[in-house]
């Protein structure tokens, strides 16, 4: 029958040929409404950085929040030694019970709060962690509110699972973090189903204070709504401690990961301190999607809390970054930025320069070869004014950007 039809066309005297030619092929599918998301145009400049440096310029990176430093030594070790032993196969899904075991302790030793290890997740990130959340706690159509400026992750991964963002602007009044008052207003306008609050912030550098977490805690139980702390930047402060939401609210999610303070960026591994009732959800959501974490990662993972020491070394180093800048960018006329308590951004007002930030950073990386992320990628109704450096570097590479920037600023506006 196939070899007829192969040589005739037809079966059963219908010529296939001819019906398939007269019938107009349908139209392409097209990507889902679901992908179109904002690009993270942070990447885009460093793509640009390094067509640059293709061709053979220089370019110092304060672009974009990657530690310089390596993984602590212990973790590197872990992970070899667990390599050459043999079998690197798949974990529980929730993570290897040791590794879930050192993050339990670390609450205690770090904060003096008890977490049960029965409450962590461990997860491919904290970009991972943040799918999860948002798919175990929310529903589409749900309402969560955010601080701008903050991460444009946030908003791209909520929108892509159908969930409304309600962006609330933030402002030197609140010291550039969101206040239980903010969140109550808000709600009363509209209900919402969820808050999420990061300290130390991105791209701001700014630290809540205890006061001001155990207020939105306070207000998000009060209000019935979940309150989900991104806490991936503890750990890299420089004149107080940051506080997790865990001391005022058993019921926050917290998300965290090795990318920062451990410097563990391409590891690709973080962690939730969960409700025990977003446990079994969070567990069900993660066998399907990724198994479990890479083994090496966990394992190494695990092995870079002993490796503390170390890590303070280089958030020192930070630290020296933090005070240069601090010091040297009023000098060069960019001393307009947001407080710099943690992390390792500072995000400059550069109102008095340009309203076109993005436009600002390209020559700025042409002509001076600074690669800076502009303001847009964080906060869409301001950040034409705006741009973040990120400091993550080496104290030599910071201090020549401020030397290119001093002398590249006065010729900014011709």
């Amino acid at each position: 029958m196939i070899a007829a039809v192969m040589r005739h066309g037809k079966v059963g005297g219908v010529t296939g040929k001819r019906d398939n030619l007269a019938r107009p092929n349908p139209p392409s599918p097209n990507p889902s409404q679901r992908s179109d998301v904002s690009p993270f145009i942070v990447m885009d400049v460093m793509s640009a950085a390094a067509r640059i440096e293709q061709a053979g310029g220089d370019v110092v990176h304060m672009e974009v929040g990657q530690p310089a430093a390596s993984a602590p030594r212990t973790a590197l070790a872990a992970a070899e030694a667990a390599l050459h032993a043999g079998r690197v196969g798949y974990t529980e899904a929730l993570g290897i019970p040791s590794l879930r075991r050192r993050i339990a302790r670390h609450y205690g030793e770090t904060y003096g709060v008890s977490v049960p290890e029965e409450r962590i997740c461990v997860t491919t990130g904290s970009s991972g962690a943040f799918l999860l959340a948002f798919l175990a706690m929310f529903e589409a159509g749900d309402r969560v509110a955010i601080a701008t400026p903050g991460y444009p992750a946030y908003y791209n991964i909520l929108q892509a699972l159908g969930i409304e963002v309600v962006e609330i602007e933030t402002s030197a009044a609140t010291r550039w973090t969101l206040s239980g008052e903010m969140v109550a207003a808000a709600h009363a306008e509209k209900p919402l189903n969820g808050v999420l609050a990061m300290s130390p912030g991105n791209p701001t550098g700014v630290v809540m204070a205890p006061e001001a977490i155990a207020a939105l805690a306070a207000t998000c139980e009060r209000l019935g709504l979940w309150l989900i702390s991104d806490e991936i930047y503890h750990g890299l402060t420089y004149d107080h401690p940051a506080e997790t939401a865990l001391r005022f609210s058993d019921d926050a999610v917290i998300v965290n990961s090795f990318s920062k303070y451990f410097c563990m960026t391409g590891w690709r591994v973080g962690w939730l301190v969960l409700p025990e009732r977003l446990v079994r959800p969070v567990e069900r959501l993660t066998q399907n999607f990724n198994i479990s974490v890479p083994y090496l990662s966990q394992v190494a993972a695990e092995a870079a809390f002993e490796g503390r020491a170390e890590m303070e070394g280089v958030r020192a180093g930070y630290q020296r970054n933090r005070d240069l800048l601090v010091r040297e960018l009023p000098r060069i006329g960019l001393g307009n930025h947001l407080p710099i308590d943690g992390a390792f951004y500072a995000f400059i007002d550069i109102g008095h320069l340009t309203n076109d930030s993005a436009r600002f950073c390209r020559r700025m990386l042409e002509e001076a070869g600074v690669a800076a992320t502009p303001g847009l990628d964080f906060d869409r109704a301001r950040g034409h004014r705006y741009f973040r450096l990120s400091f993550a570097g080496s104290e030599a590479e910071i201090a020549e950007a401020v030397h290119r920037l001093g002398q590249w600023l006065p010729r900014a506006g011709q």
